[in-house]
């Protein structure tokens, strides 16, 4: 069911069976089970499943289950003596699990927020959404068998205080996909080395899926950025992500150079962003 904030916005919810009503209702249900388990997708390629000319609905913040405690800032990252601990590891799937949510939801966010963009673009962004439910799924488990269940620690919805202020699919596309999802290779390789290292091998493996299925997300982000844009380069990834973000904060250190070229950016690409002075400016947590 949509949350309280969603009925103070002023879009009605799309027609039942729709696409557009399966991505509403992933962002907006503030019920837990309506995230970690929600109904299947439409048919996305039935004309049926599509609302007829869908009115930009652009929803500022996700609804959320009364079982989480969100934050404004988040604790630090456990060093990697700490994964020893399973507690410690629990803390950290439970964080990459928020950010699964945050991803699928904003996922869905820009299905209805950009409708006047191509099927194929929307129809991939479903897909997209629903691979990172799957993700969501795989930490879950995990983190039952840590001993620990979704809410047990607190959340920051750090996405959704960046994202949203996309004004356009090509800024979505070079923030969400090529920036987050990017750097999101280079610290799953890093966390998988580290969880490996602790004795905890199903949680590095876990990594290790997601990281190598992500690499077709940021495929995903770069194509459809060089649809908008006319052209993809590093200049123009820059300039198009939403101030006051900058390259240096969206990225994980070592890079991850084999998934990054295998997404499809070019080492010109890669030896820039390494380059890239440290810098504090909408850190992340």
């Amino acid at each position: 069911m949509p949350s309280d904030l969603a009925r103070e916005q002023k879009w009605e919810a799309p027609p039942a069976g729709t696409v557009e009503l399966w991505c509403w209702e992933l962002v907006t249900s503030d019920r837990l089970t309506d995230k970690l388990t929600p109904p299947q997708v439409p048919n996305l390629r039935v004309e049926a499943s599509w609302e007829v000319a869908p009115p930009v609905r652009r929803i500022d913040a996700p609804g959320r289950p009364a079982e989480l405690e969100i934050t404004r800032r988040s604790p630090r990252t456990p060093g990697a003596g700490a994964l020893a601990r399973q507690e410690a590891r629990a803390n950290l799937v439970h964080t990459f699990l928020h950010h699964e949510l945050q991803a699928a939801e904003l996922f869905a966010w820009a299905v209805l927020a950009f409708p006047d963009t191509p099927r194929a673009f929307r129809r991939g962004l479903v897909r997209l959404a629903h691979e990172e439910l799957e993700h969501l799924s795989f930490y879950e488990c995990h983190l039952r068998t840590l001993g620990a269940t979704f809410g047990d620690y607190p959340v920051r919805d750090w996405f959704w205080k960046r994202v949203p202020t996309c004004a356009d699919p090509v800024a979505f596309v070079a923030l969400l996909g090529i920036g987050l999802e990017g750097a999101n290779l280079d610290h799953s390789v890093r966390f998988a080395a580290l969880f490996r290292a602790a004795g905890d091998e199903a949680g590095a493996r876990i990594l290790e899926r997601v990281e190598r299925e992500e690499v077709g997300h940021v495929a995903f982000a770069r194509r459809w950025f060089a649809h908008f844009a006319g052209t993809f380069d590093y200049g123009r990834w820059a300039a198009a992500l939403p101030a006051p973000l900058t390259p240096a904060i969206l990225q994980g250190r070592p890079l991850n150079r084999a998934a990054r070229l295998a997404a499809g950016l070019d080492s010109d690409f890669l030896e820039r962003l390494a380059g890239e002075p440290p810098t504090h400016v909408g850190k992340r947590p």
